[in-house]
This record gives C-alpha cells, sequence and structure tokens, in this order.
C-alpha cells in the first residue's frame, strides 16, 4: 500500500460518474437488448479511460470507477450496494420498495433496523424530504430482494471481470496502485430475511460469501475497499434513538463479522470506508465520530477513509489529536466534498490536509473525497473536485516537506 512519504498522495472513494454509453449499455444488459460481449468490450474500455481521467486529474490511488457495479440512472446512491444483489445466491426479488417497508421499533438493550423511510432524520425534516423541488434527491430505488435461502457467493465470473478490466487500465496508464470496492458483511445483512435464525446467522453467512470477493480481489495483487456505511449511519436508522453503549454493542458484531471475512488477507492490502450515508440532507441524526473511530481501528485494515469534508463532519479531525493512529496505519480522510456543488479552493485544501497530517504524522495521510462522486453531484463538477484535489495536495507538500 502506497504511502505519503515524499508528498501527500490522493485517491478518492469509489464511485465516478459514468457516460451516457455506459449508463444506456448497462440498462441494454439488464434488459437483454445488448448484443452478446458489447457491453464487456464496452466497460473495458470506459475503466482504462476513467483510470486515465483520475491521472490526468492528478489522482494517484485510483480505482475503476466502481464501473463494474452498475448504476441505474446518472443520479444514483445505491449502486455500491445494490451491484451484490446479482452476486449472491439466495435471493428472491422484493416486491416492497426501500421507503415503504414497515417501521421497526427498538427497546433498550434490544437494537433492530427500521425501515429507511422510518429514519429518523427524515422524520424531522419530512417536509424537505418530500419536497421534490427541496433538492434531496437519491434517484431511483428498486425494491430490495429478500434473503429466502442459503447465501453463496455466485460473482466469480463479475469480480474476474472488474480484474481483468482495472488491471489492463493499471497497464494502460502507468498507474502504481488500484483498489476494488466491495461490500461489508454488515451492509449485507440489512436485507429481510426469511431464512436464517437470526441476525447473528445473516452476518456469519454474509462474511462467508463476501469473503471470496476479497480474497479474489487481493489474491489478484489488487486493495480491496470494503464500503461500510452501516457502522455510522446504522444509528440514523434505529427509532427511537438507542443509547450509545446498546448502538456500539450492536455494531461490535458486524466489525467481527468483517474481521472474520478478511480473515488471512493482508491488512496492507485492505481499505475500509465509513460513511454516514451520502444523501444530500440534513444529517442532524448522525453519531459523532468520536464514539465511533477506536471500534474503526479494530477492523483489520491498512487504512481507514471517513468523511472529514462536509459540514456535519467536518470539525472532528480533532479526534486524532488525542488518539494515537496504530502503527504502519494510514487514513485516508474526505478533503473534498460530494454535499456540496461548490468546488473546493486549493488553499482549503491544502489546510485540510495539514490538520491531518500534524496529527497523525504526514507520512500516514493519504488525501481523498468523503464520498464516491459518482450518481451524487454532475460530472463536470466532480472532475473539478478531484483536480482541486490534487492542486491542494501539491500545495501541503510543501508546505508539510517545506
Amino acid at each position: 500500500m502506497l504511502r505519503s512519504t515524499e508528498r501527500i498522495l490522493t485517491s478518492h472513494a469509489g464511485s465516478l460518474p459514468r457516460s451516457p454509453e455506459l449508463l444506456e449499455a448497462n440498462e441494454a444488459r439488464r434488459s437483454g437488448t445488448s448484443s452478446p460481449g458489447a457491453h464487456g468490450r464496452l466497460l473495458q474500455d470506459a475503466v482504462v479511460d476513467v483510470v486515465r481521467r483520475q491521472r490526468e486529474a492528478g489522482v494517484d490511488v485510483v480505482n475503476d470507477g466502481e464501473y463494474g457495479h452498475a448504476m441505474a440512472s446518472p443520479v444514483d446512491y445505491g449502486a455500491w450496494w445494490h451491484y451484490i444483489f446479482d452476486r449472491i445466491s439466495g435471493l428472491t426479488p422484493g416486491e416492497v420498495g426501500l421507503w415503504e417497508q414497515e417501521p421497526r421499533r427498538s427497546a433498550p438493550g434490544r437494537v433492530v433496523l427500521t425501515s429507511f423511510g422510518d429514519r429518523r432524520d427524515r422524520q424531522r425534516f419530512a417536509e424537505a424530504y418530500t419536497d421534490p423541488d427541496s433538492g434531496i434527491t437519491t434517484g431511483k430505488q428498486k425494491p430490495f430482494p429478500t434473503i429466502t435461502g442459503k447465501l453463496e457467493y455466485v460473482g466469480q465470473e463479475a469480480v474476474a471481470a472488474d480484474i481483468r478490466n482495472l488491471k489492463a487500465a493499471l497497464d494502460a496508464t502507468g498507474a502504481q496502485e488500484g483498489y476494488l470496492a466491495a461490500l461489508s458483511p454488515g451492509s449485507c445483512a440489512r436485507l429481510q430475511n426469511e431464512h436464517y435464525a437470526d441476525e447473528d446467522e445473516v452476518l456469519t453467512a454474509c462474511a462467508e460469501a463476501l469473503r471470496e470477493e476479497y480474497r479474489a480481489i487481493t489474491d489478484a495483487g489488487l486493495i480491496v475497499q470494503i464500503d461500510d456505511p452501516s457502522i455510522a449511519e446504522n444509528w440514523d436508522q434505529i427509532n427511537p434513538e438507542p443509547t450509545v453503549e446498546d448502538y456500539l454493542a450492536f455494531t461490535r458484531k458486524r466489525v467481527e463479522a468483517l474481521n472474520y471475512a478478511l480473515a488471512g488477507i493482508p491488512a496492507e492490502q485492505v481499505r475500509f470506508h465509513l460513511c454516514w450515508g451520502s444523501w444530500h440532507g440534513p444529517h442532524t441524526t448522525d453519531l459523532e465520530f468520536r464514539h465511533l473511530v477506536d471500534l474503526m481501528l479494530e477492523i483489520d485494515a491498512g487504512a481507514y477513509s471517513f468523511e472529514g469534508a462536509n459540514v456535519r463532519h467536518e470539525h472532528e479531525w480533532r479526534v486524532w489529536e488525542d488518539r494515537a493512529l496504530p502503527e504502519g496505519k494510514l487514513i485516508v480522510p474526505g478533503i473534498v466534498s460530494h454535499a456540496t456543488n461548490v468546488v473546493e479552493h486549493p488553499e482549503l485544501v491544502a489546510d485540510r490536509i495539514e490538520r491531518f497530517a500534524r496529527a497523525v504524522g504526514r507520512e500516514n495521510v493519504i488525501a481523498s473525497t468523503d464520498c464516491g462522486l459518482g450518481g451524487r453531484i454532475h460530472p463536470q463538477i466532480a472532475w473539478a473536485k478531484l483536480e482541486t484535489l490534487a492542486r491542494g495536495a501539491e500545495l501541503a507538500t510543501r508546505r508539510l516537506w517545506g
């Protein structure tokens, strides 16, 4: 895993904008109207192009833009999660929409996830969330499947294609390091369950299925990024609000399931991504990072990616002032945000980088984005944000290396 030994390196959190041609090809493949091999050839070329654009923007640690995780439309907040539905058996297509699921209530010592529509932030700002002109949108949401049989990984061909495409793009562009994103057991376990006896069995089954994807990626010499909003985002999906102690006990099971899935994989080939959900809402019910950071550091990863730029969480860089980063670990903080169309000034980018670098050591920081940019902001703005990230990293490098 690359480190910022001579200058501040840059990366991003995963999803990048898809071209209209790729979106059309995704839809044609979904509907069965594409010609044999056409989607695969287009996807391979698109991955080379998106890696080249990352390098031209100044990104050091690149990925495939998550292009192997098909987006349904230009605005799509769920591709990071939905992709796994085609790679795991034991699922039955759902009929109930994401927002129409029945609410569930928690009690002290008994934490359960409620429906997405019953999230506490959505209840508090119900008028804004239901106003089509408010700017809060998450695009098309298809019904989620239900677990009705044994979960087994069947995505071998799909992940092999992701690996081939990214490695070909690395060779074509000369990029040194690449990663592929994969779902966490904790996020996988949020599906409705009608097969397993309890939550613990679901978590174990998800971990055993997903470890195949993790191992395929790392065995190929790439880095796997574990996408796990569930660690932080679940807090808002528990109604009424639990105690922090109950929530951490609930979340620790998800951390243990992830570590179980990662067993035997070198930590230096794993980066973990934590966020509070990437929709453009108020986020007033987000749990403070100080409650989560120690549990996050128990995850067997070499690098930890987290939101550090949006206005709800930027102040939380201070958690690193009184906390020692474990030996050999990296942080990959968000320095530019997906949550605003304003493109950050390079001087601000440099200031944010410096805060983290002075807290944990400049060699232990890779500057990144809060969350994926693809499907959340306009492509032109997304690429401008990556360019300003690189310019700010250059400024920070001059300041830190003097």
